[in-house]
């Protein structure tokens, strides 16, 4: 250990290459790593936000986002099931958006009873679980700039009807380019315009000591043309689509590889340039008998010297530029296990980086330190 310290102090040149080359690769997989939590983390909060036990959606849909109509009298025939405590609706779909100056965006729109959970982001009244008022919405706080909204509260137009901004909520960016929009499930309905027999989402809560699997599969034979899901089913089916079946997932899981990779060229160009340049002395060791056990030590020691200093740099580099990053990728998120489960790759990758190294150096001839 104290021949690999020398080593690494002999040339700090090229020390501050090898950590540098390691902070790169940290910043690029926990920042990338941060945005894959994130987008994650969106594409399920609303469904993660209910008090739901059970979500009855039309057949095949495949993510919050994309919702289908349903006959509203599956609610109360989801009602009259043994072991169902509540059911309550959820509406939502894309909108036109006009604020008082007549610009147009398009909003997703989302619409909820007031039962759904105390998370949910609808308008209430200030320690109440009632509704506020009539055509009253709310917006998130990373949305606020998007719609062009100067105060609290301020009138808007949704789908040509009368709309009043109340204030703002945070934690619900959406990733999909149009901001979320909460209101009540009554005025939902109005201003996508459902039918009186129809609604989109009912969530359903299961009364205390019933199974939540057991009342699905008798909602299931009890409504074969929907499907019927557990809350954490839902919100596992959300995420699996948007990183399987779209191409934002995809790419930042790529980008995040990518990192990894980039990283493992760039520490192993660096580790294999520090032996070579010491060749030197590996081969003065082999002549004076030293094992290819210490050969090796030596090596992967001054790697670990390299992965705890770069490690080290690069998460504190890489927090402060993610904390920026949220003021435009408001879902942005970095959470602590996310900083640990970093940690072994990157000793993977100094490791595997010094692999070529080890082979240089148990390869050199003892008789090249004889050499004039």
């Amino acid at each position: 250990m104290r021949l690999a310290w020398r080593n690494i102090l002999y040339d700090r040149g090229r020390f501050l290459v090898t950590v540098l080359g390691i902070a790169f690769a940290v910043f690029l997989m926990i920042f990338q790593g941060s945005l894959l939590v994130g987008f994650l983390g969106a594409a399920s909060k609303l469904v993660d936000a209910t008090d739901s036990d059970l979500w009855i959606t039309a057949r095949g849909v495949l993510c919050f986002d994309f919702s289908a109509p349903l006959p509203k009298r599956f609610a109360e025939l989801a009602q009259g099931v043994p072991g169902v405590e509540e059911t309550y609706r959820i509406a939502t779909s894309f909108a036109e958006y006009r604020n008082g100056d007549g610009r147009h965006h398009v909003v997703a729109l989302v619409g909820a009873d007031p039962q759904v959970g105390a998370a949910f982001p609808i308008p209430r009244l200030p320690d109440s679980a009632a509704v506020i008022e009539h055509d009253a919405v709310v917006i998130d706080a990373s949305h606020q700039k998007t719609l062009e909204i100067a105060r609290f509260p301020e009138d808007v137009e949704i789908n040509r009807r009368r709309a009043k901004v109340l204030r703002q909520v945070d934690g619900f960016s959406s990733f999909l380019g149009s901001p979320y929009v909460f209101t009540s499930y009554p005025d939902a309905i109005e201003y996508l315009g459902l039918g009186p027999e129809e609604t989109m989402y009912i969530l359903v809560k299961v009364k205390q000591g019933h199974s939540p699997q057991q009342i699905k599969a008798l909602l299931q034979r009890r409504l074969p043309d929907v499907d019927v899901w557990t809350k954490q089913e839902f919100s596992d089916r959300s995420r699996l689509y948007w990183v399987t079946k779209t191409g934002a997932g995809a790419a930042i899981l790529t980008a995040a590889i990518l990192g990894f990779l980039i990283g493992l060229v760039v520490v192993s160009q660096t580790i294999y340039a520090t032996t070579m340049e010491n060749i030197e002395e590996f081969a003065t060791l082999k002549a004076l008998g030293a094992g290819r056990w210490m050969i090796m030590r030596t090596v992967l020691v001054q790697s670990l010297f390299c992965c705890l200093a770069g490690s080290a740099l690069g998460v504190a580099v890489t927090l402060p530029l993610v904390d920026l990053a949220k003021s435009t990728i408001a879902w942005v998120h970095t959470p602590n296990w996310l900083i640990a489960a970093i940690m072994p790759p990157s000793f993977l990758m100094c490791a595997l980086a010094a692999l070529v190294s080890i082979r240089a150096a148990i390869a050199v001839e003892p008789a090249r330190v004889f050499r004039a």
